[in-house]
């Protein structure tokens, strides 16, 4: 968790493989913690075939069997199932924006949202940057994307600087 917090969390990305390796993660973390999914990452990497969104967009009833059978990842089958649908809409978003990372950098005009909180102020669960983006993102055919979920999915991307102040990480 250190490692992943001083290297990538709220550090702006703007690569779209792992833009939505990052999507994929939270969703499947809905009702576990980060630290389960995040031990899991490269079993989903190696599921996943490296979270290549155009081959998963195309995976079929035969994958997905095998992904429910692989208990190196969350085997929800509705999460399993998200997969190809999230890999989908996200081809769709980048066919309308060119990019995925220029559809989710455009909310908030390509400048990350700096908070640096006290360290004893709690992180709202959600914002309504959050909420907005949660919409949108359902409306283009997204599942498991509800505000709670986006909100970490801005932090870990760095959409969201949400550390704290005096954070070793920002320093």
């Amino acid at each position: 968790m250190t490692a992943y917090h001083d290297t990538e969390w709220g550090r702006p990305n703007h690569d779209d493989r792992y833009l939505f390796e990052l999507l994929l993660l939270e969703g499947a973390q809905a009702g576990l913690s980060w630290s389960t999914v995040l031990n899991k990452r490269e079993n989903y990497r190696r599921a996943l075939d490296g979270f290549d969104f155009h081959r998963i967009a195309g995976y079929g009833q035969a994958k997905l069997d095998e992904l429910r059978a692989d208990p190196g990842i969350v085997r929800n089958r509705l999460k399993i199932e998200s997969t190809v649908k999230n890999a989908r809409a996200f081809l769709a978003v980048r066919e309308e924006f060119g990019t995925f990372d220029a559809y989710l950098w455009q909310w908030v005009d390509g400048t990350p949202v700096v908070t640096h909180r006290p360290p004893a102020e709690p992180l709202p669960p959600s914002t309504e940057l959050s909420d907005r983006v949660s919409k949108d993102l359902k409306r283009r055919g997204f599942t498991f994307v509800g505000t709670t979920i986006v909100y970490s999915y801005l932090q870990a991307t760095g959409v969201v600087d949400d550390h704290v102040k005096g954070c070793p990480a920002i320093a």
